[in-house]
């Protein structure tokens, strides 16, 4: 499952930008890569993060994994929820289970970014599906 209107990375995040604003989370294929999801370590609000910096962390009953900034910019929210019911990232990735809010420095960044249909070649040439 692709969301079309989101943007991805080659790490699995997944950016969803409304005006200055990028909601983000990690895409189906990450969390079904990484088994059921036990805990999230969510970044600090007001965090200045580059694109690419790690954000936070998962840990699943598989592995624990970094998350990444998809884009430059300063932490607004995070989904606070996902402290008491982590595995709101398994069932629901790109709804309930999104992990932050970022303000973006450089909203150009975006262009940068995968669209669904990129995305999906990227996980063909994986050869996971």
């Amino acid at each position: 499952m692709i969301s079309e209107e989101l943007f991805y990375t080659d790490q699995h995040e997944w950016a969803r930008v409304e005006g200055a604003v990028a909601t983000v989370g990690i895409s189906d294929f990450a969390q079904d890569a990484l088994g059921d999801v036990t805990f999230v370590e969510l970044p600090n609000i007001g965090a200045d993060l580059a694109k690419g910096d790690e954000a936070c962390a998962i840990e699943s009953a598989k592995a624990a994994a970094s998350i990444y900034a998809p884009l430059t910019g300063k932490v607004t929210e995070v989904n606070a929820q996902l402290e008491d019911d982590p595995g709101l990232i398994n069932s629901d990735p790109f709804g309930q289970g999104w992990i932050y809010k970022i303000e973006l420095a450089d909203p150009d960044q975006v262009a940068a970014l995968m669209d669904a249909t990129k995305y999906e070649e990227f996980l063909a040439g994986q050869g996971d599906h």
